[in-house]
């Protein structure tokens, strides 16, 4: 069973789930902003280049090649720190394109696009090249419900239900007393189930909203419920944030891409995004598309999420800049375009252990958020006092081995003293050194790293996730020694255990498949995922 990575962790601490938070990180068309003095810079034709650039002032382009230089470089063990260029990372991690956008002072002063829109293909990234924003759609959306709030439309702190109308959401005894509040939703703090949607592939029959909030078929996730109290835990959930959707939708009886683009993508002159879902036709040329870990490509090349508010948004960094520059303008009173400063500073106010309204925050004025698509992998990192940020965009499951490196990158390069870059964690290490070293000597050093972690720092998820990453990209070989291995070091981890049995069924050997499901379930009976497939093994839980 793949490890599901917790929803506030400080770093990557396992493969990504579709939509999962990912850790608020530290563009040839020209793309012309206001009051700036742009310059185009064409490089030569080939696609593994960076391909185009969007500068504010031609000094900038001196920034970014320091930025480019400035990775973090490669530290395996026992061997002497290696520099890799931007483009060779994309190479080793398998990632077609990348995008940046950088900001500081409340102005965007760089974009580039990086590599090429499909993997397989030649038409480069360019500044204005669309990728899904899986959740950052999440605080966008935040902006637009804030907004009808100051406008009298409902109440931040009101029952829910009370403005939901198509469907309402099943009290229990869980909501006796507290109830679930705009809020609670938008800080991840409702109680609410369903983590995040894998989406429909292109030829696949959309469900409703409604039919997603129960679970119903052609829905592709479980129903979402209440099963924590109201208010007493922090729990993301994009289950809520698709209540959100649905009582918006109810309420101002408009289609959710309109409501977006009249709160939010209008006002703030974004003409590079659209909540619309499936993307129109007229836009899908200048999207870019989707890849999986090992570098092929999603089949239709993206996949569909009706779950707009919480994973639908196509955009670019440059825009996704400009709103977090909205934000930070907002909150200093310098702008009331969407919201007021008064709900700004809720906004970028803790309402729950790690979020405001929308935004992930850290320290006094950090905010962000990433997001984690079928094939898409992006981040947003934004700073309130100076109107500092960066954001990243990749068409790829591997992006987000590469956007803390990048970040930090420009966070060096700026100086932004607010940013604390994160410590590397192991599996990314792992990974590194398994793409570079191979699969033996990786477990070579996890082995020799265990036996000095006193501290027991080691997770079964590190290999656990290397394991899924190799069976992923058709290494079922050596997928299966890093599930073995992690059997043999963890031998009470009932995930483990799940995880074997999976590569086992994977690679055709029924009878091993069947051993360690059983394992798994007398480990923790309450797997209903390991019944489920001894019951398509022919076995008998």
């Amino acid at each position: 069973m793949q490890s599901a990575r917790a929803a506030c962790v400080p770093a990557p601490t396992a493969l990504p789930l579709e939509n999962a938070l990912r850790p608020p990180l530290r563009r040839v068309t020209l793309v012309a902003l206001a009051g700036c003095s742009a310059i185009a810079l064409l490089t030569a034709a080939d696609t593994r280049k960076p391909t185009t650039e969007w500068v504010a002032r031609p000094s900038e382009a001196a920034r970014i090649a320091r930025v480019e230089a400035g990775l973090a470089p490669v530290a395996l063990p026992g061997e002497e720190p290696q520099r890799m260029s931007l483009q060779r990372w994309m190479e080793l991690y398998k990632i077609p394109g990348v995008s940046i956008a950088v900001f500081e002072k409340n102005a965007l002063v760089w974009a580039k696009g990086y590599g090429v829109k499909q993997v397989g293909g030649t038409d480069p990234v360019m500044p204005d090249t669309l990728f899904q924003a899986a959740s950052i759609s999440k605080p966008v959306s935040a902006l637009a419900a804030l907004h009808y709030v100051e406008a009298g439309k409902w109440s931040l702190d009101a029952n829910i239900n009370d403005k939901l109308v198509s469907w309402k959401l099943p009290e229990n005894d869980f909501t006796t007393k507290e109830k679930v509040t705009l809020r609670r939703l938008l800080s991840h703090s409702a109680g609410t189930t369903v983590h995040g949607f894998p989406g429909y592939a292109v030829t696949e029959p959309l469900p409703t909203v409604a039919q997603i909030l129960d679970g119903a078929k052609p829905t592709n996730t479980a129903p979402v419920r209440v099963d924590l109290v109201p208010g007493t835990q922090t729990r993301y959930s994009g289950g809520g944030t698709t209540i959100v959707q649905a009582m918006m939708v109810d309420q101002l009886k408009k289609p959710f891409p309109r409501i977006m683009q009249e709160a939010v993508l209008a006002p703030l002159g974004l003409k590079n995004s659209t909540y619309e879902q499936p993307l129109p036709a007229s836009l899908a040329s200048r999207a870019t598309a989707g890849t999986y870990f090992g570098g092929k490509g999603v089949e239709g090349k993206w996949h569909v999420y009706p779950e707009m508010a919480a994973a639908g948004l196509w955009t670019t960094p440059s825009d996704l800049a400009r709103i977090a520059i909205e934000v930070s303008k907002a909150r200093a009173g310098k702008s009331s375009r969407v919201v007021s400063q008064a709900m700004a500073k809720q906004m970028l106010t803790k309402q729950s252990e790690s979020f405001g309204l929308g935004f992930q925050l850290e320290g006094k004025d950090r905010f962000g958020h990433g997001g984690s698509n079928r094939g898409f992998q992006c981040s947003l990192t934004a700073f309130a006092d100076s109107g500092s940020g960066v954001v990243i965009m990749t068409n790829s499951d591997s992006g987000f081995l590469l956007m803390d490196r990048i970040a930090d990158s420009v966070a060096a390069e700026y100086g932004w003293k607010s940013y604390v870059p994160r410590p590397e964690v192991t599996f990314v290490q792992m990974d590194l050194l398994a793409r570079l070293k191979g699969t033996d000597a990786t477990l070579a050093w996890y082995r020799s790293m265990k036996r000095d972690d006193a501290a027991g720092k080691l997770s079964p998820n590190d290999l656990n996730n290397l394991g899924y990453r190799l069976l992923r990209e058709g290494q079922q070989g050596d997928a299966l020694k890093v599930l073995k291995a992690n059997v043999e070091l963890y031998p009470t981890d009932a995930n483990a255990h799940d995880s074997l049995g999976e590569g086992y069924m994977e690679a055709g050997q029924k009878a091993e498949a069947i051993t360690h499901y059983k394992k798994s379930l007398a480990l923790d009976p309450k797997n209903s995922r390991a019944v489920e497939m001894l019951k398509k093994l022919g076995a008998q839980p």
